[in-house]
Order: structure tokens, then C-alpha cells, then sequence
């Protein structure tokens, strides 16, 4: 197989490249301040399921707002090329608890899952700070990570989700 070449395109507009197997990618950052970007409605972004976890298309859960004087949560998504294949997605988080325990249950404060979308399509929950991320095909894709409260309710502050995107470039080989 050919040599391909990993790009990292960062905000600072660095550029590094390095050796693939099979294909490449470009990390395009998309971020600002950890809420979403795409001057999407808070309220309508991201209620396609795609059909996983029981829900139906274009299902919405709704929203919960942070109350002043609560820690606002925060939410970093970082994609890692795996050295076999796919991308690891790391998801760090701040004022925020991942509680798979409470999924389905009462909303507390401070805590909840985080929703995976991919083309604005949801993929699954994510109850930790990781998830691996299988092929995909050639292409642009929007990955986005939301907070989400034991309920299921996207979690925004000043009527923006709580949210982050990344977008990747992957050239075919």
C-alpha cells in the first residue's frame, strides 16, 4: 500500500504531517469556548437519533438550563488517530461527572452522559472519557460531543448547548 499522510490543521493554522498507511486525515478545529459553534438554535440541534438506543427519528429530549450560581459545565473533545486503525475520541470534562448509573433517572446537578453525533446524526451515549471510532468512509465529518443530564436533556448555558466539534478531512488512499 501507498504512504499516505495525517494533517493536524489547529486554529493557530499549524500544519503537521505524518506517515499513514492508507489514508489521511485533517483535524479542522471548529471550537469556541467549548459551546456550539455553528449558530444552530440551541433548541434544535442535534435531535436526529438515527435510530439507536430505542429512540425515534428527530426525537427530542429537550433542554436544562445552568442556573447562575451553579458550576458550568465544560466540555473538550480531542480526536487521536489510533495506531491500527480508526480515531480515539478523548472527551475531557469540567465541572461535569459521567454517571452511567443514573442514566434514565432524575437530573443532578453536575451530572449526566454526553450524546456522540456524526453529520449531525446521533451515533450513541458516551458514559466516559473515551470512545473508539471505527472507519469511516472518505470525506468531511462533523464530530460533535454534547453534555446531557441524567435525563437525557441537552445541557446549555446562555442558550447555547454545551457542546464540542471537530471536523475531519479523510482523503481515500
Amino acid at each position: 500500500m501507498g504512504s499516505a499522510s495525517y494533517f493536524l490543521l489547529l486554529a493557530s493554522a499549524v500544519l503537521l504531517s505524518v506517515p499513514l498507511s492508507t489514508s489521511s486525515l485533517a483535524i479542522a478545529r471548529t471550537k469556541n469556548q467549548n459551546l456550539l459553534t455553528d449558530n444552530t438554535p440551541a433548541h434544535n440541534h442535534h435531535h436526529h437519533d438515527g435510530g439507536m438506543n430505542g429512540e425515534k427519528e428527530g426525537h427530542s429530549h429537550g433542554t436544562r438550563e445552568i442556573t447562575r450560581g451553579q458550576p458550568v459545565p465544560t466540555v473538550d473533545l480531542i480526536v487521536h488517530e489510533d495506531t491500527m486503525k480508526g480515531w480515539n475520541l478523548e472527551i475531557k470534562v469540567s465541572n461535569f461527572k459521567f454517571a452511567p448509573e443514573n442514566a434514565n433517572k432524575e437530573h443532578i446537578s453536575g451530572e449526566g452522559h454526553a450524546h456522540l453525533y456524526i453529520n449531525n446524526q446521533k451515533i450513541t451515549r458516551l458514559y466516559s472519557n473515551w470512545f473508539y471510532l471505527d472507519n469511516l468512509e472518505p470525506g468531511r465529518h462533523k464530530i460533535t460531543v454534547t453534555l446531557n443530564s441524567n435525563s437525557h436533556e441537552d445541557l446549555v448555558y446562555n442558550n447555547q448547548v454545551i457542546a464540542d466539534t471537530e471536523v475531519i478531512e479523510i482523503t481515500a488512499p
